[in-house]
């Protein structure tokens, strides 16, 4: 018989995952919560929010993130074009999760070549602005098999942390 294993029983990885998520103008509460939750399931380095600040103690968030928001280094910053010059300044290769008429599909991507990662995802209802998408390195998107073209942000990001992820090395080592 099988015994569902409490939190503190299952193995962490000492070190982070070289990835920075940066959220354009996320708003939505159980979004951020979610983005926090997800944060922490894969082990990334931090979260920068950029434009539309948040309430931490908000209780929907809270209640969404559990106690991600004690375990997940964040930090806002108004200005998202100054904090991705600043991160590719520290030689991260930024991506944007956005359908684009250039973007590629996402688990087309070697990711195993980038030492470090910028993952930009956007705002719940305008996705990244275009100002954003004009910087980046890449544009990466969700290969979707149905007669919609987007899905929740936070779904959205699960993905494509998962699809990063498993193509580092320390994922491949487990």
């Amino acid at each position: 018989m099988s015994l569902q294993l409490a939190h503190q029983s299952h193995s962490n990885l000492p070190s982070k995952f070289p990835v920075i998520l940066l959220t354009d103008n996320l708003m939505g509460d159980a979004n951020i919560g979610s983005i926090f939750r997800l944060a922490d399931a894969f082990n990334i380095e931090k979260i920068v929010f950029c434009g539309t600040p948040f309430n931490p103690e908000n209780n929907r968030l809270k209640r969404t993130a559990r106690s991600t928001l004690k375990n997940v280094a964040y930090e806002f910053q108004e200005n998202s074009t100054e904090a991705i010059k600043r991160l590719k300044g520290l030689n991260y290769v930024v991506f944007a999760l956005e359908i684009t008429s250039d973007s590629q599909i996402l688990n087309s991507i070697n990711f195993e070549m980038e030492s470090k990662i910028v993952l930009i995802i956007g705002n719940e209802r305008n996705g990244i602005d275009d100002t954003l998408l004009e910087i980046t390195d890449k544009k990466v998107h969700i290969e979707m098999f149905g007669t919609n073209s987007s899905m929740n942000v936070a779904q959205a990001t699960g993905i494509a942390l998962y699809e990063i992820t498993k193509s580092l090395p320390r994922f491949q080592k487990k």
